[in-house]
């Protein structure tokens, strides 16, 4: 049975939640936009850095720490923004750090949108 988890992130008009608890795991997608459902500007670092506090945002709205991530998926659209991702990324986590890939990609959903992640935690069998 899948749960959605309950964010104050910007609700999409999608047919998606931002984070589901299923099988002792949490699933997620983040992107880089604002409390209004807008992309950042300020290029990849600042696109990074929403990204990772809306990610950061609903690892806690889930009752979960960072150290529960167990693999992220990165998109960006140039390999150039890899570097500045990584540094904002480094900001989150401590060792031992989640599992990961990095893709380069044409585009994402929002033309202005430089990056994306999908990821996942381990849910302890309490929650």
């Amino acid at each position: 049975m899948k749960k959605a988890v309950k964010t104050d992130l910007f609700a999409s008009k999608a047919p998606l939640e931002w984070a589901i608890i299923a099988n002792g795991q949490l699933s997620t997608a983040q992107i880089p936009i604002d409390t209004e459902g807008k992309v950042v500007e300020g290029g990849i670092e600042a696109q990074a850095r929403q990204t990772m506090d809306n990610f950061k945002h609903t690892i806690e709205a889930a009752e979960l720490t960072m150290a529960d991530v167990t693999q992220v998926l990165i998109y960006v659209t140039d390999r150039d923004q890899l570097p500045v991702f990584n540094k904002v990324y480094a900001e989150y986590f401590e060792a031992p750090y989640p599992n990961r890939a990095a893709m380069v990609v044409a585009g994402l959903a929002r033309e202005e949108m430089l990056c994306e992640i999908v990821a996942y935690a381990a849910v302890p069998k309490s929650a």
